[in-house]
């Protein structure tokens, strides 16, 4: 009795060997995407991973978990010392070690993306600044929803002439290029008011992503002044303000979502950001860049003043952009 129960599970297992012999020898010989002859797991020339032709459920759920959780390992390490290890992904891009983690560039691209439709998605109502003067008086400043700034368009008159009639007589500009400028404004005013501000808003978030572009060298270009000693390459800079904007960008979007699921914690948990987005650039600047603490504290309070200033500049001219783009 005691062989034959010993018996089961060993004929039980050499059947299970069995069939996964018999599933690699299934395997085909060349790789199903470019033809090459396959020696291991991948092939060498595209790199698409060795299947058995046998796709079953439990198979096909097996794959599926392993693409998830372990396959491509890259995005969950990659996030992670993004999050958590200030330098770390641009010390480790400069050293030549750069297979465990994602190309710096499509991880910026692919976290603004996600960032900026979720900013498009869950913005808040325009408001218009509204400013009176009264003679001698000081003005008056009056911030009211752009939806009621207009009044409402009298009786049997549609949205475009409430717009037409509001704007001719709201629009004026008198000074330099008025040939080209007042018509440009006049068109915008009437789009914005007969939309209720949508493409305005709709136009400055599709063009902020692209300003980034042109924002990231300029910011770049600083830090080669401020580290000009000892010297550094402008990709060692560029690199680090990729990095760091997806990392803001990510902690964002995070802490975004989490103000929306618990809205009794939303300053805390925005203080909490602020505080933790200063210590990271300025922990990823020690970390890269190796000085002092006193030196790269310095060096950080100078980069945050020209970042104010140039990037409400920068701001200033997207939003001129998308106004005369209407």
């Amino acid at each position: 009795m005691s062989g034959a129960a010993a018996a089961g599970p060993v004929s039980d297992a050499g059947a299970a060997a069995g069939r996964t012999v018999a599933l690699i020898e299934a395997a085909p010989a060349h790789c199903e995407n470019c033809g090459s002859a396959l020696t291991g797991r991948y092939c060498s020339s595209c790199g698409q991973r060795r299947e058995s032709p046998v796709h079953s459920l439990w198979h096909f759920t097996g794959v599926a978990a392993e693409d998830l959780t372990h396959a491509d390992s890259r995005l969950w390490r990659t996030l992670g010392a993004l999050l958590f290890r200030p330098g770390q992904l641009t010390r480790e891009f400069l050293a030549g070690r750069r297979v465990r983690y994602l190309p710096p560039v499509r991880l910026y691209l692919v976290i603004s993306l996600v960032f900026f439709l979720w900013a498009s998605s869950s913005h808040d109502k325009l408001q218009v600044l509204q400013i009176t003067d009264h003679g001698g008086t000081a003005p008056r400043a009056v911030v009211t929803p752009f939806d009621g700034a207009f009044g409402t368009p009298l009786p049997g008159e549609s949205a475009e002439q409430h717009a037409e009639r509001v704007c001719s007589s709201g629009v004026n500009y008198d000074g330099p290029w008025r040939e080209r400028i007042q018509p440009a404004a006049h068109r915008a005013c009437v789009h914005m008011v007969a939309d209720q501000g949508r493409s305005l808003r709709e136009t400055f978030l599709h063009n902020v992503p692209r300003a980034m572009f042109l924002f990231l060298p300029l910011l770049a270009g600083a830090m080669m002044l401020i580290y000009w000693w000892p010297r550094h390459y402008y990709v060692e800079h560029l690199l680090l303000f990729v990095h760091n904007h997806a990392f803001v960008f990510l902690l964002l979007l995070l802490a975004g979502l989490a103000s929306a699921l618990l809205p009794a914690l939303a300053g805390w948990i925005s203080g909490g950001a602020t505080l933790y987005i200063a210590w990271y650039l300025y922990r990823s600047m020690r970390v890269v860049y190796g000085q002092r603490r006193a030196l790269t504290l310095g060096k950080l309070l100078f980069l945050s003043f020209f970042y104010l200033v140039s990037g409400s500049l920068m701001l200033a001219l997207v939003s001129l952009y998308s106004v005369f783009t209407l």
